[in-house]
């Protein structure tokens, strides 16, 4: 039988600012304008014909990515154009997730993710 040490102290800090940018990154419509974001500054209006959805619901999901700093604006007349605050960083990140999924060896889905938390919530 093997004994766990429950002494040790946590290997890594986790803050609220990291909780934060998972969250933002956890939302397939943000992943998504990300990913358009990183082929240049877009406007609002470019976002919104791209993705297809309401303005309102592309300008929600812009100030998420805002609020973690990965995306910054600036205002030109009545529009406003965004763009990746740090392209390089933010695909350092999303590099680290593939590597970390494949050293897992896990091959996720995110319906598959979805039904497991759906089935989690019936447990409760």
């Amino acid at each position: 039988m093997t004994i766990i040490d429950v002494t040790r102290e946590p290997q890594f800090e986790i803050g609220d600012g990291q909780a934060a940018l998972f969250h933002a990154l956890a939302e397939p419509t943000r992943l998504a304008l990300l990913q358009h974001l990183s082929t240049g500054e877009h406007r609002v209006r470019d976002l919104v014909d791209h993705m297809h959805l309401a303005q309102s619901t592309v300008s929600k999901h812009l100030a998420c990515l805002r609020d973690c700093g990965l995306v910054t604006a600036r205002s030109e007349g009545r529009a406003s154009w965004f763009s990746l605050t740090d392209l390089a960083r933010l695909t350092d990140v999303l590099t680290a997730a593939d590597v970390l999924l494949g050293a897992a060896g896990t091959s996720l889905s995110l319906q598959d993710h979805r039904d497991h938390d759906v089935g989690l919530a019936g447990e409760l």
